[in-house]
């Protein structure tokens, strides 16, 4: 027969339920995206760009993928850099390094509305109602470009504004979706979306003519396709650092650790709470309370309170058991420098209520409140 958990295990493996479900659906909405719609050249996914590689090495063209931060590029001399819908951003030696292939001679292709934060660019005007849908964009200037493909198909996520070092390629109702312009030796091919170099894009009409027409010549060029941006690293670990397999390890170490609360709470040794015996201090003077309130003999809780406290003060004073209230009064003056005007009258009251059986019980509360000040006043109740 299985064991039955009890309540606080439910508990424990319920919230462990919750933070785990919460874990998943925040990875969910923090994700920067999956392989359905990151243009990397590892995935076959309608959104990868799997064929684009493939394409690229089937038809003579150097390629390879790069794997390393941006600051290592090699020079920039007849070499295409492919950097498709980047995410992130590059630091400041990224970007110096990337100027610096572009004016040495570089080309780089680069997709989607990122460019900013990769290169000193304020042309792009990102706006995210444009990406409702494939659309057909126009050739709008000459080029070698525009003369491999009139038309080409792509989702734009942002448009070049009108300036006057951008070449406008492509337009799509009015707006540039495809640019160019020169930094040094080298230029930029901007295009509003990575869409005509996705496994699914690749397919429409003048896409493949565009997308080779932005490369280059097979055998001019090196075609580099930077994966770095899209978290591939060259090792193992660095890679999965940046996927999603690090939420992975955290929701299933989650799931762990509740196992083992359950698990160890459940075999570790069973402490037996602790209990209030019937003879603790509080229900004995609780008892006896109500034992002389029903009794009514408050002046015996008195006289009890009255003779204790004598008992105590005599013996530090070292004077008689059967000392007056002025002896004791005297001895505690020359001895100790205390001196109470209500003290002999305390004592002498506490004496007459010992001999009173119709003493009220408020009044012999206030005589046992007093002798207790005086006990603690002269502390002699140690602890």
């Amino acid at each position: 027969m299985p064991p039955r958990l009890d309540r606080t295990d439910r508990r424990i493996l319920t919230i462990a339920g919750g933070v785990f479900l919460a874990l998943v659906i925040g990875a969910s909405l923090l994700a920067t995206g999956s392989d359905l719609d990151i243009p990397t050249s590892y995935s076959a996914a309608s959104g990868g760009a799997r064929a684009a590689y493939l394409l690229l090495k089937e038809s003579g063209y150097k390629v390879d993928r790069w794997e390393r931060p941006l600051d290592q590029l090699g020079p920039g001399a007849r070499t295409t850099l492919i950097l498709a819908d980047p995410s992130g951003m590059a630091n400041l030696s990224e970007r110096a390094k990337l100027q610096q292939f572009v004016s040495g001679g570089g080309r780089l292709v680069v997709t989607g509305n990122n460019l900013p934060l990769f290169l000193a660019d304020n042309t792009l005007i990102p706006d995210p109602l444009l990406a409702s849908g494939w659309k057909r964009a126009q050739a709008v200037s000459p080029a070698g470009i525009t003369r491999a493909s009139r038309e080409i198909t792509i989702v734009p996520q942002a448009y070049a504004a009108p300036g006057v070092d951008i070449v406008p390629l492509y337009s799509e109702a009015g707006r540039v979706v495809v640019a160019k312009y020169a930094i040094g030796n080298g230029e930029v091919i901007w295009w509003a979306s990575a869409t005509p170099l996705t496994n699914a894009g690749i397919r429409e009409p003048g896409n493949i003519e565009f997308f080779l027409a932005c490369v280059g010549q097979p055998g001019d060029r090196t075609v580099v396709w930077d994966e770095y941006v899209h978290g591939f690293r060259q090792s193992l670990v660095a890679t999965a650092s940046q996927s999603s397999v690090v939420w992975l390890f955290v929701q299933a170490g989650v799931l762990a650790l509740a196992v083992l609360l359950t698990f160890s709470r459940r075999s570790g040794p069973i402490l037996v709470p602790r209990r209030d015996t019937r003879l603790s201090p509080l229900e004995f003077v609780q008892t006896l309370g109500g034992l002389y309130q029903r009794a009514r003999v408050a002046s015996v809780a008195v006289d009890i309170c009255h003779q204790r406290f004598r008992d105590r003060l005599t013996r530090r004073l070292g004077v008689p058991r059967d000392a007056s209230p002025e002896h004791l009064a005297r001895a505690l003056k020359d001895r100790w420098g205390s001196e109470d005007a209500d003290f002999v009258a305390t004592l002498d009251s506490c004496a007459a209520a010992a001999a009173n059986p119709a003493i009220k019980p408020k009044q012999a509360l206030r005589l046992v409140q007093a002798l207790y000040s005086y006990a603690t006043k002269l502390k002699l109740y140690g602890s």
